[in-house]
């Protein structure tokens, strides 16, 4: 798939030489997407349906930040970094790693409008408040060279 191609090229960017190995799945009983690793292999696992009812929704964009949000938890297993808090859940850490990975893609205003819609629209039972993830979302969005502008137009967009 191209688009889990084009996040897989921004994660590499960011994690090179210690990227985690991950690979994309198409199961129509899966609940959404989600990510399971066994024996150190990383699985992003998908339902068709649902990635096309979030395309005819938001478009590319949308299918990217989710992506990005999962590969974030493979980041986050494999990676450190000074500017993530100890104090993040890992549901804020993989938001974190996102907002880096949707930095480094450098999307248009309206894939990154997408990218942060789904990610406001379709969140797992274990995340904290789209008012707690926005900061995380965007510190590491600016963090890895995204620019705070370009965020901040494309959020006014999304509500």
């Amino acid at each position: 798939m191209e688009l889990a191609a084009r996040v897989n090229l921004a994660v590499t960017s960011i994690c090179a030489p210690n990227c985690p190995g991950t690979g994309l799945y198409r199961n129509p009983t899966a609940p959404n997407l989600m990510l399971q690793v066994n024996s150190g292999v990383a699985k992003l696992v998908y339902a068709p349906e649902f990635f096309s009812a979030v395309y005819e929704q938001y478009g590319d964009g949308a299918i990217v930040g989710l992506i990005a949000h999962e590969m974030g938890h493979a980041l986050d297993d494999a990676l450190g970094a000074a500017w993530i808090k100890s104090s993040w859940t890992p549901e804020l850490r993989a938001d974190a790693w996102a907002g880096c990975a949707l930095g480094k893609l450098g999307q248009s205003a309206r894939d990154l409008e997408g990218s942060l819609a789904a990610l406001a629209k379709y969140p797992s039972a274990g995340h904290p408040a789209w008012s707690i993830r926005l900061p995380v979302l965007q510190a590491g969005f600016t963090q890895c060279g995204g620019d705070a502008g370009k965020f901040g137009a494309a959020l006014q967009h999304t509500r």
